[in-house]
């Protein structure tokens, strides 16, 4: 059984305190999104609470900067063994607040645990060019440098996994960190910095938690050296409109729609049955969901049938049952926005092989969705949809399958899918996408790095360079009288 969410109790986590909020302060409600039901509230962040944050933070960053690579590394897997001690009650958590089938947020816990470890060895690791005599007579050297303080701001798709994707290098790097999660899940996020308050010196990794309102005072503030965001593409532009002003650095990882090349020599079941998984998992919450697939004309009429029967008999439903394959959506109005997509792409021509209805029973279901038929033109195949729903386009011919897959603003990731090595190296090399998988999608290793092109954003999650993202580099260089 998932745990209650009204059992945890919400607060700011400021300094290793809980921060609870004026009482005269705004909060928002929370919302089980597998009931429809508000079960908690929480308090709403204004610049008096983000200010306090990055005080805390800069009072905490001459230690916390000072440490020795090897102190701070120990530290950071410190708080990796404490998640990995509190993986179950951690996904319950998870589960819970976002809809997450119980399974599937299980499994997320050892890849966040050994994110954090990885970049604990991080800390010690530097990388850049070695000393030498580059002028006559002179010595130069590189030094490696925290920022300072830096925001980061999370979305609601994956809390816990996106909240560590960016504190683990933050930390490495030596920064201290205000995080902002999403208003819509923040749990995990407050958890994470409950743990971390027994181990880390206090103000080291501060949460606020509050809507946009909070987010842009993070972006705002003079203190804040960097901001880090993972969300949508508007959301993207805004931001880094509003931290010109203070020429603070900015990290974008944004919107997906990743293409997904099934090549004339695969067997179409076969590849139905690989792709149900990384298209509907999350319920297809997930930038780089396989969500616009783009079929040869010889196996496309197989692939839509078999892709749509795979789609239909997923087990949708409870999140704590741990025969459920898939759970709601978000919230109400992103169930909306999702029916409203296939609405008007079946009214302009597409085919719903499967699904396409709001599910009648409590909380926001939406049935595993297939559109086939769809022109690239659509705005289904041009926007991104961020819901259970997959379109599948005919092409005639290779050519064809790259223009249709490169036709597209967002730049985070594609997949190909062949039995020639020779044409799969003619796709990754054309597609234009931050990764590209061959024969699997909706994987990710914490020693690569992750990040897309376009409207996808710029910067990379994840390996060495990671840690790249959060520092600053001093060029020193001396001679002797």
């Amino acid at each position: 059984m998932s745990m209650p969410l009204e059992s945890y109790g919400l607060s700011h986590v400021i300094g290793g305190r809980d921060v609870p909020g004026a009482e005269d302060s705004d909060r928002f409600g929370i919302v089980d999104p597998s009931t429809g039901l508000t079960v908690d509230f929480a308090p709403n962040a204004g610049r008096e609470q983000v200010d306090h944050a990055v005080e805390s933070a800069h009072s905490a960053h001459a230690e916390w900067g000072g440490l020795l690579p090897r102190e701070r590394a120990s530290l950071i897997t410190a708080l990796a063994d404490a998640l990995e001690r509190n993986a179950d009650w951690l996904a319950e958590l998870e589960s819970a607040n976002v809809g997450k089938p119980i399974l599937r947020a299980r499994a997320e816990l050892p890849t966040i645990v050994d994110c954090l470890r990885y970049f604990a060895a991080q800390a010690r690791s530097s990388h850049g060019p070695g000393a030498g005599e580059y002028a006559p007579g002179s010595m130069s050297y590189v030094v490696r440098e925290p920022i300072g303080t830096v925001g980061l701001i999370t979305p609601w798709n994956y809390p816990l996994l996106e909240a560590v994707w960016k504190v683990g290098p933050a930390l490495a790097a030596g920064n201290t960190v205000v995080l902002k999660p999403s208003e819509l899940t923040p749990y995990t996020s407050v958890a994470l910095a409950r743990i971390a308050a027994e181990i880390l010196p206090a103000g080291v990794l501060n949460v606020v938690l509050g809507d946009g309102v909070a987010g842009r005072a993070i972006v705002d503030h003079p203190g804040i050296g960097l901001v880090s965001l993972t969300g949508d593409t508007a959301t993207g532009k805004a931001v880094a409109a509003a931290a010109a002003s203070t020429l603070k650095r900015v990290h974008l990882e944004l919107g997906g729609k990743a293409p997904i090349l099934v090549l004339s020599d695969v067997d179409a079941a076969r590849v139905a049955q690989e792709l149900v998984r990384p298209a509907f998992a999350n319920a297809g919450q997930d930038c780089t969901a396989a969500c616009r697939i783009i079929a040869a004309a010889e196996v496309y009429d197989d692939l839509v049938e078999a892709l749509a029967a795979e789609a239909a008999a997923l087990c949708v439903g409870d999140p704590a049952n741990e025969q459920t394959q898939m759970g709601p959506v978000i919230a109400e109005n992103h169930r909306e926005r999702i029916d409203g997509f296939v609405k008007r792409a079946s009214a302009s021509g597409g085919r719903v092989a499967t699904g396409g209805r709001c599910l009648d029973r409590p909380g926001w279901f939406y049935s595993p969705t297939v559109v086939a038929d769809v022109d690239q033109g659509a705005e289904i195949v041009q926007r991104e949809v961020f819901g259970p729903v997959v379109t599948v386009q005919r092409a005639s011919s290779e050519e064809e399958m790259l223009v249709n897959a490169n036709g597209v603003a967002y730049g985070l990731s594609a997949s190909v899918w062949t039995d020639s090595l020779d044409r799969a190296l003619h796709y990754t090399r054309r597609l234009e996408f931050g990764t590209v998988w061959v024969n699997q999608h909706l994987m990710t290793v914490t020693e690569m790095p992750f990040g897309g092109f376009g409207e996808s954003g710029y910067g990379k999650e994840l390996g060495h360079g990671a840690v790249d993202e959060y520092s600053q580099f001093k060029h020193v260089m001396m001679r002797g009288l």
